[in-house]
């Protein structure tokens, strides 16, 4: 399979890499900001780091395009019933808008979970497949939404330049696209970067799928039928349904329901708004059955959750 991808372009990714030296760059710059148990912004765009000194709970949670550098420590992740673990020395490709349930799982004060992650472009992604030589992918060789891979020496160079940044914001405005530029040419040409290389052809199924999802994040309002969405990807609607749930791992419904009601959940933590105003917010007609559905996801009333936050 090496030799395949090597081919096509695609490079060979060494063994998993943990870099102490990054992670301690990472780690004196959470110490001097006070970032701890979330993801905290570094200044440079679309990059923030995560630590955390102890294991969380699983918690539902909405991934966005990314790429996750683990530095220490391990995490896992739910997409359906289908287990991801981000380990140190990972590049955790995260290619769609997608609900998930996560959790940190290796952490302590001494050794906390420490992780950069820079949020993806797909326009750029796109403009970068039409300048690449075409990558055949093999047929049995799977492309999956969430996928971990070991990360090579560029990458994690491209990452250290990247973060070097945040304490060089004059020189920002030239570096910094160049940089992220190449960090997403890497993760196209790397081994587990098969639904980027999908996405990156513009009627390929991932990126009809993509469509679909860009539409349902901009409207969580609106009450879509499955025939509306197979009707925006151009496919049929068990066609559709087939590809959808090979992407996403659940099915277009349920993707709109957890991406509400996460949007939901979201808005209620940050605003404090009446449970009802969100319900009515997110697409609900009937606050009662938002309540119930939301209890049933978190496990936890909207109004408490609210009132906790």
């Amino acid at each position: 399979m090496v030799a395949f991808l090597q081919a096509f372009g695609v490079s060979k990714m060494s063994n998993p890499l943990p870099d102490p030296d990054l992670a301690g760059q990472v780690l004196r710059f959470a110490d001097r900001h006070g970032a701890d148990h979330r993801s905290f912004p570094t200044g440079v765009a679309g990059l923030t780091l995560v630590r955390t000194r102890a294991p969380t709970a699983l918690e539902a949670q909405a991934y966005h395009p990314l790429v996750c550098l683990v530095l220490q420590g391990r995490k896992e992740s739910y997409l359906g019933r289908e287990r991801v673990e981000f380990t140190a020395g990972n590049a955790v490709i995260i290619s769609l808008d997608l609900p998930t349930r996560a959790r940190v799982i290796e952490a302590s004060p001494h050794r906390p979970y420490v992780a950069l992650a820079l949020r993806l472009d797909l326009d750029l992604v796109r403009s970068l497949g039409l300048e690449m030589e075409p990558v055949v992918e093999a047929a049995e060789q799977p492309a999956r939404a969430i996928e971990p891979g070991p990360v090579d020496a560029a990458l994690v160079d491209a990452m250290r330049r990247l973060f070097a940044l945040v304490d060089a914001p004059q020189d920002r405005p030239v570096l910094e696209p160049m940089i992220v530029r190449e960090i997403h040419y890497r993760l196209l040409t790397a081994p587990h970067g098969g639904m980027l290389r999908r996405l990156a052809q513009r009627d390929s199924h991932a990126s009809r799928i993509h469509r679909v999802l860009a539409r349902i994040r901009g409207d969580c309002t609106t009450a879509f039928s499955v025939a509306e969405l197979a009707t925006l990807a151009g496919m049929s609607p068990s066609s559709f349904h087939d590809h959808f749930r090979a992407v996403t791992n659940t099915t277009p419904l349920q993707y709109i329901k957890d991406m509400r009601l996460l949007e939901a959940r979201q808005r209620l933590r940050s605003g404090g708004d009446p449970v009802s105003s969100v319900a009515f917010a997110v697409g609900y007609e009937s606050p009662t059955q938002f309540s119930r559905e939301y209890a049933r996801k978190f496990g936890v009333t909207p109004r408490a959750d609210r009132d906790a936050a």
